[in-house]
């Protein structure tokens, strides 16, 4: 694993050879102001506070756009490995996108109170936050989060 140190002694980026997405130091300040849209920016603003408060876990920046709470390393049978976050989510232009990861398991009885969804392999399309049930929300990526400590080692950072 390659490391990108800074001279400042901040936390350092993390990067495994041949990742494309990695992580790095968040700026709440900067990552809110980069988003042009206000009632995007206002989502963005409270998904930090509630995916914060659910994990449990401080946020790291993840490629450009995504922000994730905690990380987990993985290797699978065909010898592909790599590191990810754990959950988290990115304030796209036409939707907020709620990464669950490794999917969505059996969390239907979840799904069935969010509100209007769609989903993909393990990421949760969202129109607008405040169209969805926010305590269905925070279940969920507890859920997800827990689910995934069963197959992972899932760390905070």
């Amino acid at each position: 694993m390659a490391t990108e140190a800074k001279a400042s002694g901040a936390k350092t980026a993390t990067k495994t050879a041949g990742a494309k997405t990695v992580s790095a130091p968040f700026d709440r300040a900067g990552f809110l102001a980069a988003i042009a849209d206000p009632v995007r920016r206002e989502e963005a603003d409270r998904l930090l506070t509630i995916f914060a408060e659910v994990t449990g876990y401080l946020p790291r920046q993840w490629g450009g756009s995504m922000v994730g709470f905690g990380r987990y390393a993985y290797r699978y049978e065909s010898g592909h490995a790599g590191e990810s976050l754990a959950t988290g989510f990115a304030p796209r232009k036409a939707e907020l996108s709620v990464y669950i990861l490794p999917g969505y398991a059996d969390f239907a009885d979840i799904l069935a109170r969010l509100g209007p969804h769609r989903t993909g392999q393990s990421c949760l399309y969202l129109k607008r936050l405040d169209r969805v049930d926010e305590g269905a929300l925070r279940d969920l990526i507890r859920a997800g989060l827990d689910n995934l400590a069963t197959r992972w080692e899932v760390l905070p950072e």
